[in-house]
């Protein structure tokens, strides 16, 4: 597991350059959040495989549980930090909005496959500043993914870079329900 040290300070530069750069397919991913404060993000608590976070206040503030994967496949292939998300923004009235990172830019067009048992769920990809993120394709859907999440063993993450490498990330799921209830907790949602 990567040290808290170093999962914070990559998950302070995740989100100020993540804030708001959902596709605005739905009404929760079109507004911005504001900038966020020059301050890091608060360390909420580690809880085994997952770590949660604060950062901002009022209406900016988000709130977010963050994982790395256990395995990356292929191995050898060149990425960014790669993070498995849970964000709360009561500004936006966001709860429990899942987030992939990739540590790479998404083939144009392309979707991301989310199993988590027998359940599987789409995700829709966007690019922006040399980095790509996903999202759940159907807003509907997020809650039936985070109650999998809290019922799961693993997430099995499958996605194609630009370049048209396919990757399959595994995220171990033990603490993502004490982590998010925690975010739950400090963003009051």
């Amino acid at each position: 597991m990567e040290g808290v040290f170093a999962r914070l300070i990559a998950a302070c530069v995740l989100v100020t350059s993540l804030a708001g750069s959902a596709d605005a397919r739905t009404t929760r991913h079109r507004a911005t959040a504001p900038a966020a404060p020059a301050d890091g993000p608060t360390l909420l608590g580690n809880f085994r495989e997952w770590s949660a976070y604060s950062r901002g206040d009022g209406d900016g503030k988000v709130c977010y549980a963050l994982a790395t994967p256990k395995s990356k496949e292929p191995a050898r292939t060149k990425r960014d930090a790669t993070y498995f998300l849970i964000n709360d923004w009561p500004g936006r009235k966001a709860k429990a909005e899942p987030e992939i990172v990739p540590g790479y830019q998404y083939k144009n067009g392309s979707t991301v496959s989310v199993k988590v048992g027998s359940h599987e769920f789409t995700f829709f990809t966007k690019n922006q500043a040399g980095s790509g993120g996903a999202w759940v394709l159907n807003t509907p859907d997020e809650a039936k993914l985070i109650a999998a999440l809290r019922g799961g063993a693993t997430a099995v993450v499958t996605g194609t870079s630009r370049r048209g490498t396919q990757t399959i990330d595994t995220y171990a799921l033990a603490g993502v329900s004490e982590a998010i209830d925690k975010i739950h907790a400090d963003c009051g949602m």
